[in-house]
């Protein structure tokens, strides 16, 4: 081929990459955030695919706690069961929330996971989902393509969902959408690594996440109950 044969070549090249550039980032979810109050539950919209956010506890608490993680981040997988303990003691006085915020530059199934988690929402089955999928996190971590779909399905076939709506939704622009809008929120309030705690729109300190994961979650109790006594709530009793 002569040099200009492949000047040419290479500017078509050019011109074909800078193009699907172009149309990948035409084909990402739009998201805007700039009124969004990133303490407040967010309801479904079309900014987050009509999913709102994952709740537990009561939804017009005044203390708020929100857990920006990814469910293939070992440190997430390391705190949930503490963080489970606690929102489960404390489900009648405050309000939990659970985004998305997988760092998918160095987990490479930390997006898969989030969209099984959605699409077993979209049944009903969210928070099933969300803590088996951190529980088994070793026994997917590592799959891709079809492994990985086949083991995600076989959870919610575990859960009693439909095998084909799951795998349907999975690969659904609503979830796209939704996991889009929560790191756009994870992003706005300056999320860094995972899991990230914030309660009333204070970020809490490592120390409380390595406590947490560590087994005892009395740093988390201590400030819930700090908040909650501010509010004029009593905080549940300690077993």
């Amino acid at each position: 081929m002569s040099k200009k044969a492949w000047i040419i070549f290479i500017v078509v090249i050019t011109g074909l990459l800078v193009g699907l550039v172009v149309w990948s980032r035409s084909t990402t979810p739009q998201v805007n955030i700039n009124n969004i109050n990133a303490n407040a539950i967010q309801p479904a919209s079309s900014s987050d695919g009509n999913i709102a956010d994952h709740v537990i506890g009561k939804t017009d608490s005044k203390v708020i706690l929100i857990e920006y993680g990814d469910y293939q981040c070992p440190g997430c997988g390391a705190a949930n069961p503490g963080i489970e303990t606690v929102t489960n003691q404390y489900k009648d006085v405050i309000t939990y929330i659970f985004r998305n915020f997988p760092l998918t530059t160095i987990h490479q199934n930390a997006l898969a996971a989030a969209g099984a988690a959605e699409a077993a929402g979209l049944q009903g089955k969210y928070w099933e989902m969300h803590h088996l999928l951190y529980k088994s996190q070793a026994d997917w971590e590592n799959l891709s393509g079809t492994d990985r779909t086949n083991m995600f399905t076989s959870y919610a076939k575990s859960l009693g969902l439909n095998e084909t709506q799951f795998q349907s939704d999975l690969s659904s622009s609503a979830i796209s959408q939704k996991i889009s809008f929560d790191e756009a929120i994870g992003q706005k309030v300056q999320v860094d690594s995972t899991p990230s705690l914030f309660l009333n729109g204070v970020k809490l300190s490592s120390n409380v996440i390595s406590d947490i994961q560590q087994g005892s979650g009395n740093q988390l109790r201590d400030a819930l109950d700090t908040q909650l006594k501010a509010a004029g709530v009593t905080p549940p009793a300690r077993s």
